[in-house]
């Protein structure tokens, strides 16, 4: 009897040791098999989604076989591991194996999308809304509306995101990254405004970031921000007007055609510097950097006025007669419609 009873166990522990080998050998199997793929395709994993469920639909599918033995290998390998949402990118000759490393790592596909300096928020709302890949949760909504969904009630949105490159996967919502881009903003202006130059007129950060966003729209040549927030600066404190275009393209809307006129300059709006006295009441772009550096640290110096060469870059002058002989010299000559900085009194046509 007790011969037998050995007899027994031992042949169950065989019968153990076998299965055990055999279930090894499908799971080496199943993981070393290439997936069937006749090119590449995009593998979606929505949030919730284990990977046996997705496992089984690619068995289902003929891309893999074995999926049972995959479940398996997961389960006792890989138990507690993650299985990030998103798209994978399968490619022929990728393995079953490799495509457990991919969810191991949490490989999504991630996408980019860039918001420029300079941008108003239109242009913000019209890129995001173009990106095929991003929850659109912010469709349909006025700016308002927007603003409050981001956690924001009541905030104006121009100038409060962050120009630079945002990286997203697939089932990111266009909230998400926005909150991400004010974030960033909040953090370089807090950053800048901590290590700012004394004695600017400016009561708090969001000032500066108004006068950023002027100097990031009337300067194409990078060198000269400091010295264009040097000039605005200075009208600031001696009470003149700050005369500078690009709030009145950004006042009139779009009504703006591409040609500012003596009407559109005289024209009150809140944000026509031609008309308001000191700063308009947002800032009127994005705002990079290096535009917010130079509105916190404007470059010394008597010039009040500056007039484009054509290239990008400006002539600088400290009284009005300098400045229009500056006009003349590099505007009246190539443009009959030039229109020349005003005195600090009457708006008149000008460039600045």
């Amino acid at each position: 009897m007790k011969r037998t009873l050995v007899l027994a166990l031992e042949l169950a522990l065989l019968l153990l040791g076998l299965g055990l080998a055999f279930a090894g050998w499908q799971q080496r199997q199943a993981l070393a098999q290439p997936l069937v793929l006749a090119e590449e395709r995009m593998l979606e994993v929505a949030d919730g989604a284990t990977p046996g469920l997705l496992l089984n639909r690619l068995d289902a599918e003929g891309v893999l076989h074995g999926a049972f033995w995959l479940r398996l290998y997961w389960r006792f390998n890989l138990v507690g591991q993650p299985l990030h949402s998103g798209e994978y990118r399968l490619t022929p000759g990728l393995s079953a194996a490799d495509l457990l490393g991919l969810w191991q790592r949490g490989e999504v596909v991630q996408y980019s999308l860039t918001l420029v300096e300079g941008w108003s928020f239109r242009q913000v709302r019209e890129l995001l809304s173009a990106q095929a890949k991003l929850d659109q949760q912010l469709s349909g909504l006025d700016d308002a509306a927007l603003m409050a969904k981001l956690g924001l009630p009541g905030i104006h949105p121009e100038g409060r995101f962050f120009p630079d490159t945002y990286r997203y996967v697939r089932g990111m919502s266009d909230v998400q990254l926005l909150k991400q881009a004010h974030a960033r903003l909040e953090q370089v202006l807090a950053e800048e405004w901590q290590g700012r130059a004394q004695g600017l007129p400016y009561r708090e950060p969001y000032q500066a970031l108004i006068m950023a966003s002027m100097v990031e729209k009337e300067t194409g040549v990078p060198q000269e921000r400091g010295q264009i927030a040097g000039v605005f600066v200075r009208r600031l404190r001696i009470g003149m007007r700050l005369q500078t275009d690009p709030t009145v393209i950004f006042g009139l809307g779009e009504r703006y055609t591409g040609k500012l006129t003596r009407a559109h300059l005289l024209e009150p709006t809140p944000y026509n510097t031609y008309v308001i006295e000191g700063m308009p009441p947002t800032p009127i772009a994005l705002v990079g950097r290096e535009a917010l550096h130079a509105a916190l640290h404007p470059v010394d110096g008597q010039s009040l006025y500056f007039v484009a060469r054509g290239d990008g870059s400006h002539v600088f002058s400290a009284d009005l007669d300098a400045h229009n002989r500056a006009v003349r010299e590099y505007q009246l000559k190539r443009r009959a419609d030039y229109r020349s900085s005003p005195g600090p009194v009457t708006p008149q046509a000008g460039n600045q």
